[in-house]
């Protein structure tokens, strides 16, 4: 039972983190196709163009392609400060690298690279115009956390709600195999089936879900789970649970039967079976 359980909370939580760290990822994401529209909303300025759009921006794994309505008149450093001054703003990446692809041949006609972290680039053909043609950008983040495998859309607070996880995780755990060694050495708690039997506080625990037994209840199914698989005569019940009692009758020993197969219902792997004129067996897996 309590590994079930436990297994539960564990899924709980395995899918809560998923979708959290998805959520954060997605909304990286959506920041980063921003700034790189903007980037792109600004080199159509920087060409005289007020009045063209900035398409759909397409995607493969880190490398964005911004493309554009018409042609452009591309100037180097017009380019290379546009976009470091939006990833400078937007914090977008810290290593990254721009090329600029001709529509029509896909061949690379400029490039540069940017590293914040090391404090270098990588800046060619500095003052050289393109002439106006169909461009698209390329803009690639490269970030060193990418490289050694990291996911580079984390941000700080991701990655505190990761440890917080884990810790809760770990509190999970630990509580249950605490709860577990506490009961594994009590002797007052019999596993029984999906059951845990607390025999001295005549009770059922399943689910964390506790069910009430009376004390005759309690000694019945102690007399049937101690000679569990095997048959208990019907006058060895009576003996046993109600002695000498004399207020009982009958039909006493198949009322309580009855009434311990409802509380035992939510595992049908364990069964009281009436064995006609004699008795009754505890049937469990064990």
């Amino acid at each position: 039972m309590v590994s079930t359980h436990f297994k539960r909370i564990i899924v709980i939580n395995v899918c809560f983190f998923l979708f959290a760290t998805g959520g954060f990822s997605q909304e990286k994401d959506k920041h980063v196709e921003v700034a790189l529209r903007l980037i792109g909303h600004q080199i159509l300025l920087k060409s005289n163009d007020s009045t063209s759009r900035v398409l759909p921006l397409t995607r493969d794994k880190n490398q964005y392609r911004i493309q554009f309505e018409s042609n452009l008149l591309f100037n180097p450093d017009s380019l290379v400060s546009i976009v470091n001054k939006v990833v400078k703003q937007t914090k977008i990446a810290k290593n990254y690298i721009v090329e600029v692809e001709q529509c029509e041949t896909n061949e690379v006609v400029y490039s540069f690279e940017m590293d914040v972290l090391k404090k270098s680039d990588i800046i060619p053909c500095k003052g050289r115009v393109l002439p106006k043609s169909c461009y698209s950008v390329l803009f690639t983040i490269i970030d060193h956390n990418i490289e050694k495998g990291v996911n580079s859309n984390l941000t700080p607070q991701d990655y505190l709600l990761i440890i917080l996880l884990v810790i809760l995780l770990l509190l999970v755990m630990l509580y249950f195999k605490k709860r577990s060694n506490s009961n594994n050495n009590n002797p007052n708690i019999i596993s029984l089936g999906a059951y845990l039997f607390d025999k001295k506080n005549t009770k059922l625990i399943i689910n964390n879900q506790e069910i009430e037994l009376t004390s005759k209840e309690a000694d019945l199914l102690l007399l049937l789970f101690d000679a569990a698989n095997t048959t208990v005569n019907r006058d060895v019940i009576l003996n046993t649970v109600w002695g000498d009692e004399g207020d009982y009758i009958g039909r006493t020993v198949d009322v309580f039967i009855s009434k311990l197969r409802k509380k035992l219902e939510f595992d049908s792997k364990l069964k009281i079976v009436n064995v006609r004129g004699v008795g009754y067996k505890l049937i469990t897996n064990d």
